[in-house]
């Protein structure tokens, strides 16, 4: 199965409410800098201890600490990250990922249903904003790539039962360079998707562990940008 097939998108355009709002003078020009200072501290206030790349986590501690954020029902257990029932509130890492990256973690499910999920290029806050990642989702039958909707027709899908076996780990890694998407299980390639408008920038430049139902376990985490020799 080969992601390396074009896919048509529209793309979403926007408009600013300040196109068609009167210039208002002087008084007008003083109020929209003063509003673009208080944007510009926003945002800087936003981005605070963010995580420098290269990035490493092993977990081995009792607290997250300021580098991740999410739901509650995300803890540490020695040394892996744990969840059951997130219902799709994930783990979210504050540090912005490279336009061209390479994520290495373990995984693994003690569910016989596996459904083993994380996401990359999102927006650090909301499930599906980026590229999902799911191994024996959909009851341990179907493995996918999707882009912001993991129920989406454009996913790259293997449909393979029990292709997760409760109780063992998987080393995985995912290698994003340009357009294409890679993503590797025990040093085998599982899937690849390719995307004519790939996902970057801000709004799609953050990493996450997540969890629909079955308990699962993440350790391990590796982030960095990647290079010409990686495949």
């Amino acid at each position: 199965m080969s992601g390396n097939q074009k896919r048509s998108r529209r793309r979403g355009t926007s408009s600013s409410a300040l196109r068609s709002a009167p210039a208002g003078g002087r008084f007008g020009q003083a109020s929209l800098l003063l509003l673009s200072a208080a944007l510009m501290a926003a945002c800087s206030r936003k981005e605070e201890n963010l995580a420098a790349m290269p990035f490493f986590d092993d977990f081995n501690r009792a607290e997250f600490g300021p580098h991740w954020s999410g739901d509650p029902v995300w803890r540490i257990q020695d040394g892996e990250v744990t969840v059951a029932g997130a219902q799709n509130r994930p783990l979210w890492l504050r540090a912005s990922l490279p336009d061209d990256s390479v994520i290495e973690l373990t995984a693994r499910s003690e569910s016989p249903d596996g459904d083993i999920k994380f996401e990359i290029y999102g927006n650090g806050r909301d499930h599906a904003s980026g590229y999902i990642l799911i191994f024996g989702g959909w009851k341990n039958s179907i493995s996918c790539i999707a882009r912001l909707d993991e129920h989406g027709a454009d996913r790259q899908e293997l449909a393979r039962p029990g292709m997760v076996e409760p109780g063992r780990s998987y080393r995985m890694k995912v290698v994003r360079r340009d357009k294409v998407l890679k993503w590797y299980v025990d040093g085998k390639l599982l899937l690849d998707y390719y995307d004519s408008e790939p996902l970057r920038g801000p709004g799609h430049d953050r990493f996450a562990f997540n969890d629909w139902a079955a308990r699962l376990f993440f350790d391990d985490l590796r982030v960095r940008a990647a290079t010409p020799q990686d495949p």
